[in-house]
């Protein structure tokens, strides 16, 4: 018996194909094969074709149905992961009405600063947990105004998993998760935000019906079985935004555990067991895959974008050519915790919502031309990097959460040994790492939707974990010196 995950990305559409009994990944592919295209009619702006991510889908069922040599009949479940926060838009047909305006478009960060300021910063924040931002609603608020034509053809609105589990199975719906991620939902009523509806002019009419994340949501039809070469019939039972995913695939589900990535940009997610918000609004608050009415569980998001791009700048620039990230880190291991005295603040990857969508720039803070190698300067940048996570981990302590355990996979920044020993010792959390990634926890979550998994630790026993870190107490002291100091930096320019 097999569980079929997929996660709908915004450079490609990856499937993966589960053993339900063994927990292991038999087969994966990924297409396009070369990044997928994001248009930009605009400065600012970034849409894809949602038929695109369809075509795309196809192509990854065939090569892991082709790979495995399993039987369409053997495929117990299908779960989607998918782009957080993008709009697509269909008619009574279910046909798509322009292309999806996805994530990283920015056009309607004006309707939702305007919103946020009219309908009142303390309303927004107690009700929906965050701004409404430059979220689905607000982009729906900018088709609305600029493209009255289609707006008034929309018989429904979909997050992009939603599109995904509509091809699949002729049914439009959601979830609450889903919704809270487009600023659609109250958590003060626990229902539909009805007041930022009228706010908009919004009918709940476009809102799909909304099922449990966990639990079937329609069952494929004759018609993408044909496509897809599935068997008619084989139940959809969970969808997730890509963030909320990742922590599930890594086994987060529980107030105080965190799961973490480091590439490019850095993701700090961890799960709130109250209702709460920040008051600066640095971090946005979602509800995460297990959240229910009778159960929080919240899923903090905080995003940081100068992360492996300053470990990459200094790859390029500060070490001899032909240097591996591996070699770097043993360099960086030649330098004393707190680099000397050097302190990197590494936000020099454009604005960033943790500092108030302020623009601050990379700096260097404290080299001694006497004393100081590019082995402190590696090191300082690692130590920066990680220094800003424990920045935004403090916001969500002051959020009440109790953060004891970071979950990463073991990939990008979570291979230096170096950035994992001080994050574990400036936090004080225990880091596990794992081998997973988005498209096997959408099967495994399909898993317990389908009840094939009784809960999260059933789905997730087989998890291969990789390492343990535990805080150093030895250096404690130490880590907390080099972070005070790069406090102070950051007091310097302004916060």
């Amino acid at each position: 018996m097999y569980l079929l995950g997929y996660d709908i990305g915004s450079s490609s559409v990856k499937a993966s194909l589960v053993n339900a009994g063994t927990g292991k990944c038999v087969a994966s592919a990924f297409y396009p094969k070369t990044e997928a295209e994001i248009i930009a009619v605009h400065p600012g702006w970034a849409e894809q074709k949602p038929e695109m991510w369809w075509a795309n889908l196809k192509l990854a069922t065939e090569a892991i149905m082709n790979e495995s040599g399993a039987k369409k009949e053997e495929i117990a479940a299908i779960g989607i992961s998918y782009q957080m926060h993008g709009l697509v838009c269909v008619d009574k047909q279910q046909q798509v009405l322009r292309p999806a305006i996805i994530w990283c478009d920015s056009r309607a960060v004006p309707y939702g600063e305007k919103a946020f300021q009219t309908l009142g910063e303390e309303k927004c924040l107690s009700h929906l947990l965050n701004s409404p931002g430059n979220f689905t609603a607000s982009k729906l608020a900018w088709i609305k105004e600029n493209e009255p034509d289609v707006f008034s053809q929309i018989y429904k609105i979909m997050l992009p998993g939603d599109y995904i589990a509509m091809r699949l199975t002729g049914e439009i719906c959601t979830t609450v998760s889903g919704l809270s991620e487009g600023m659609f939902w109250d958590f003060q009523a626990n229902d539909v935000a009805q007041f930022l509806l009228d706010y908009y002019g919004f009918d709940r009419s476009l809102i799909a019906d909304i099922r449990p994340t966990f639990s079937e949501q329609g069952r494929v039809t004759a018609v993408a079985a044909a496509e897809l070469g599935l068997k008619e019939g084989t139940p959809v039972t969970y969808r997730a935004g890509d963030q909320p995913n990742n922590a599930l695939s890594l086994n987060v589900f529980n107030p105080g555990e965190i799961a973490s990535t480091a590439g490019t940009s850095g993701v700090v997610y961890g799960v709130n067991g109250s209702v709460n918000y920040d008051p600066q609004s640095r971090v946005n608050t979602f509800a995460h895959v297990n959240h229910t009415a009778d159960q929080t569980r919240l899923g903090v998001l905080l995003c940081i974008n100068g992360t492996g791009i300053l470990n990459s700048w200094v790859k390029r620039t500060v070490v001899p050519a032909g240097v591996s990230y591996a070699e770097m880190n043993d360099l960086a291991a030649q330098a004393p915790i707190g680099a000397g005295g050097i302190s990197i603040l590494p936000f020099g990857n454009g604005a960033e919502r943790m500092l108030q969508n302020r623009e601050t720039g990379c700096s260097i803070h404290g080299i001694n031309f006497n004393l100081h190698t590019r082995n402190h300067i590696i090191r300082a940048a690692q130590e920066g990097i990680v220094f800003s996570f424990k920045y935004g981990i403090d916001i969500m302590r002051n959020m009440g959460m109790d953060v004891q355990k970071i979950h990463a996979g073991h990939a990008n920044m979570f291979l230096s040994p170096i950035f994992r020993n001080t994050l574990a010792g400036v936090t004080g959390a225990t880091i596990e790492l794992y081998d997973t990634d988005g498209s096997v926890g959408a099967a495994k979550g399909a898993g317990m939707g389908a009840g094939i998994y009784k809960n999260n630790d059933e789905a997730f026993a087989t998890l291969d974990k990789l390492a343990v870190i535990e805080p150093d107490a030895a250096n404690k002291s130490a880590y907390e010196d080099a972070y005070q100091r790069w406090l102070e930096c950051m007091h310097k320019v302004g916060f």
